[in-house]
């Protein structure tokens, strides 16, 4: 099976390339593929009740739709010291979605098979 690792290193703050990161995810999710996804910077909010839900980008698929889907069949990572510095715990995020750090991404972005993009 094919694996892509999605790292989304922005939010709110640069919409359309928010939007990308999650949509592809969710695309190769449809697609067949193990799907692990890894927010940082802003992205982070994507994984706690509620943020996703107040998003809008015209034309764009509904984000916290993308999201469900992405909890629901792929995995959902908040990196650490991104989580620490916005104050969001484990308890904080959706049932599906963790906290993890950098030896935790390169170990899945250096797994045989596995395609990587940054957002």
């Amino acid at each position: 099976m094919n694996r892509l690792l999605v790292k989304i290193t922005c939010g709110a703050e640069a919409p359309e390339r928010y939007s990308q990161g999650v949509t592809v995810a969710a695309t190769a999710l449809a697609a067949g593929a193990e799907v692990s996804v890894w927010l940082t910077g802003e992205a982070t909010y994507l994984a706690v009740p509620g943020r996703a839900e107040e998003f809008v980008l015209p034309y764009a698929a509904p984000l916290a739709e993308l999201r469900d889907t992405l909890l629901a069949g792929g995995r959902v990572t908040v990196c650490t010291q991104c989580a620490a510095r916005r104050e969001i715990a484990e308890a904080d995020l959706l049932p599906g979605a963790r906290i993890a750090g950098a030896a935790s991404f390169v170990e899945e972005a250096l797994a045989p098979g596995t395609q990587a993009l940054v957002y």
